[in-house]
């Protein structure tokens, strides 16, 4: 008969039982949550809270009785540098045993323990439920005239600083318009530039042309009239000679 045994046997003698939670217990300490059924999750707690509760106090008596029960001196020295450091405000619970439901094979139910200190998905949702918001409920006595001062002062304060943001935006607008306007002009006298030269040139070969046409005319034009002097001069020449 099993009188006045109430701790979970696990199927295991006492020797393998024992080195199995303390395999157990330096694997939850190394990774904080681990993946195991629900009785063994149930054993760990029972054997691993005890372990955390001596490791609040850092002393080489505590440390050893540690080691006595984890044999790994590895997951002593996390224990006692980080985990009690984080544990050291909460006065026991220090582990969660969340249900996965049954496993494919045997249909064995598994669950989830891990260190509630350490699950930051859980601690964030607990924080955020423990604030309170108040809210102040306005006295329905309050007349209109303590109402309305305190309007156009919201009014005007929003105004202001609207005006200062345009004002802001305009002061910043102007020197990139300035600067735009600067590296244009440039750009447009070179054009100028480049255009002049070509255009006197034209001008300059038109004026050419025009002088060289005159010439001509202005040779044919003598010429003419010393053709018509010439003319003129021959018959008197002609009726002198007889006589």
């Amino acid at each position: 008969m099993r009188h006045g045994k109430k701790f979970a046997h696990l199927g295991r003698k006492t020797a393998h039982r024992k080195y199995m939670l303390a395999n157990m217990a330096c694997s939850l300490i190394e990774h904080k949550s681990i993946n195991t059924t629900v009785a063994k999750a149930k054993a760990l707690k029972r054997y691993i809270e005890p372990l955390i509760t001596k490791s609040k106090n850092d002393s080489t008596h505590n440390r050893r009785i540690v080691f006595s029960y984890l044999k790994n001196k590895y997951a002593v020295t996390e224990l006692f540098r980080n985990i009690s450091v984080k544990v050291g405000d909460r006065p026991g619970g220090y582990t969660r045993v969340i249900k996965l439901g049954n496993r494919l094979g045997d249909n064995a139910s598994m669950a989830l323990i891990e260190l509630v200190d350490f699950n930051d998905v859980y601690n964030s949702s607990s924080d955020s439920s423990n604030k309170k918001r108040r809210r102040r409920k306005k006295n329905k006595s309050t007349t209109n005239e303590d109402t309305n001062p305190t309007g156009p002062e919201v009014i005007e304060d929003v105004v202001i600083e609207e005006n200062t943001a345009v004002e802001d935006a305009v002061i910043e607008e102007t020197p990139a318009v300035e600067d735009a306007v600067i590296e244009e002009t440039p750009a447009v006298e070179d054009a100028v530039i480049e255009e002049t030269p070509a255009v006197e040139d034209a001008v300059i070969e038109e004026n050419s042309v025009i002088d060289d046409s005159d010439v001509k005319n202005a040779e044919d034009q003598n010429n003419e009239k010393s053709n018509d002097k010439t003319n003129d001069e021959s018959p008197d020449s002609e009726n002198s000679e007889p006589k």
